[in-house]
């Protein structure tokens, strides 16, 4: 069995939606994830925003988001008894949210709002497959997909009820199931964050040992550097777990950096495609190793850096972790950290409790804070004997100014913080000094 997940551009309209059914139109065995149909998230989030101002501009906005929705039914189905149906289904679904306009609003009516765009795209694409006359199944996220207390996948939980819900259909191939959307431990709907449907579809397909897990987006494969600012990129054809999270965490948008582990550890294959081109092979991601060296670059954006400064308290024994407790007291991720005698300078793309920390951190030192800033990640098998590497790019970026350098704390990636200002120049530089000979 394989797993494959459409992500929002994917089904982003009648013609792409088209495209998947063609593409899932045979006897393999396999579940079908899909995102939201692109834009819609973003609505609904406005939409939430408003129902927690008592705004009735809220109102306003889900009425103009479904009337979207019924352009895309009369667009997508051709019988009038499908298209009856698919108005049907719009018709209910916005009920149901505006239902969210009469009384006070909270944080579980929020995810159960935003969990109506995949429960939308599924069950219009489950329709369309209807009319083709394609067996397919639609199986509810929320029938199997949970969290733990801690907020992380039950992944016990998931794998029992999925296979349940498989079982319960014998003799069918195709069965239709939503990213994203999950509950989490007292059983109210929520969902694994934004771009969670690649979560879901890694977590989908340990729970039922596939063969494979493939992410179908609107790019043949994940690219050598980011094809938004350089030009004369190119798709990689293989490459490992480990330098496929460094580019993920660091970057590249073809990719959440949640949905590598639970298939590194499954040791699953996750293969990305191409649904406008289908018959480019893309990218295979798995265990093996595809020659040591500089393999791509990623870049990651709005980034903060934080220095302490203390030329008394920096050596004294159990200061570092002092000051990561912080962090962690406010649940904001480090990036990169480098130190000296007097000062430690960490990174962080989290800034929403920035102000509570520093003023945390300045019992400890002086502060400084720096933003508008971007990690350039050099990603490769980088074996500790090789010599050169370092080189090559400090050389590529000698006339970028360098705020900070994180190397050696992985195999994998060296990490540059620069201006964001610097960016372009900077991935164009290393693309040309880097790749030139690819």
């Amino acid at each position: 069995m394989k797993v494959l997940k459409f992500g929002g551009t994917s089904v982003g309209s009648p013609e792409r939606m088209y495209d998947v059914v063609n593409l899932i139109d045979n006897d393999e065995s396999k579940i079908v994830v899909l995102s939201a149909m692109s834009g819609t998230t973003n609505v609904l989030t406005e939409i939430v925003d408003l129902l927690y101002k008592n705004d009735e501009k809220a109102l306003e906005k889900i009425k103009q988001l479904e009337q979207r929705y019924y352009v895309v039914v009369e667009d997508l189905f051709e019988r009038a008894n499908f298209k009856l149906k698919g108005k049907a289904l719009i018709e209910e679904h916005f009920k149901f949210i505006k239902s969210f306009t009469q009384d006070a609003f909270t944080a579980f009516e929020e995810k159960s709002i935003l969990a109506q765009g995949e429960l939308i795209s599924t069950a219009l694409l489950h329709l369309l497959t209807q009319e083709l006359g394609v067996e397919t199944v639609l199986i509810s996220a929320l029938n199997f997909m949970r969290t733990d207390k801690d907020g992380e996948p039950d992944q016990f939980y998931i794998k029992e009820n999925i296979e349940r819900e498989i079982a319960s259909h014998p003799g069918i191939n195709n069965f239709i199931t939503q990213g994203y959307v999950c509950r989490n431990s007292f059983g109210e709907i929520d969902n694994l964050k934004r771009g969670g449907s690649d979560y879901s579809a890694s977590l989908i397909g340990v729970g039922v040992k596939a063969d494979e897990i493939q992410i179908w987006t609107d790019i043949d494969g994940m690219h050598n550097n980011d094809p938004r600012v350089v030009s004369d990129t190119y798709p990689l054809p293989n490459i490992s777990f480990d330098e496929a999270a460094e580019l993920a965490y660091f970057g590249a948008k073809i990719l959440h950096p949640s949905s590598v582990l639970p298939a590194k550890k499954a040791n699953i294959p996750v293969r990305l495609k191409n649904t406008m081109e289908p018959f480019v092979p893309g990218t295979l991601i798995d265990a093996q190793k595809n020659g040591s060296g500089i393999k791509a670059i990623a870049a990651k954006d709005n980034i903060t850096a934080i220095k302490i400064k203390s030329d008394r308290m920096l050596l004294v024994h159990g200061f570092l972790r002092r000051v990561f407790e912080i962090f962690e007291t406010y649940k904001t991720p480090i990036d990169m950290v480098t130190t000296s005698e007097v000062a430690v300078s960490v990174t962080i793309d989290d800034s929403s409790s920035i102000e509570e920390i520093k003023e945390d951190l300045a019992n400890y030192g002086a502060i400084e804070i720096d933003k508008d800033l971007t990690i350039v990640c050099v990603v490769g098998d980088f074996i500790a004997e090789s010599k050169g590497y370092a080189q090559m790019i400090f050389k590529a970026l000698e006339n970028i100014p360098i705020r900070m350098i994180s190397y050696g704390g992985s195999r994998h990636n060296v990490s540059i913080l620069i201006n964001t200002s610097d960016k372009e120049e900077a991935l164009v530089s290393l693309n040309e000094n880097l790749f030139q000979n690819v």
